[in-house]
């Protein structure tokens, strides 16, 4: 695993032991990604332009909603959206903020698969929250591409 930024980029890979169909399942069935990401799509899909909402699932943030709007979808090499960076504060309203664009590429590797997730736009971020989203999702990136390995492994052998 690997992550990288700037003030503007976060980006992460990580080398999945499973092929890229199996990962490109978890990501593209809006229900598998609720599941390792840790949100309730139950009954969602992801159509590029629709907009996608659940309730986060994770201990401690079950006030948030994931809140996505799917950019690109080509099947098993990329999917992208848009949404509003650690928005988890019930006090702010996000929906006047532009939205970063999270884009995940998948990429054949030895013995499975080569994940990478970028997302960008930071720099448009309201200044008074923009470091606080930077380093929480950049934690949180490396959180969840350890996720989707675990989960993608474990389907594999299940």
């Amino acid at each position: 695993m690997s992550t990288t930024s700037s003030t503007d980029r976060i980006e992460s890979s990580i080398h999945i032991l499973a092929p890229r169909t199996k990962v490109w399942g978890a990501l593209s069935n809006a229900e598998a990604y609720g599941k390792w990401f840790g949100a309730n799509l139950t009954g969602k899909t992801f159509v590029p332009g629709q907009r996608v909402q659940g309730p986060i699932t994770i201990k401690g943030f079950e006030h948030v909603v994931f809140d996505v709007v799917i950019e690109r979808v080509e099947p098993e090499t990329l999917m992208s959206y848009r949404w509003h960076p650690h928005a988890i504060d019930p006090a702010v309203d996000y929906s006047q903020e532009e939205r970063t664009l999270v884009t995940f590429t998948l990429k054949d590797a030895a013995d499975g698969t080569l994940l990478t997730v970028v997302e960008t736009g930071f720099d448009k971020v309201p200044p008074a929250r923009r470091m606080e989203a930077f380093r929480g999702n950049s934690s949180g990136w490396t959180q969840q591409i350890n996720n989707i390995a675990r989960y993608v492994t474990n389907q594999a052998t299940s």
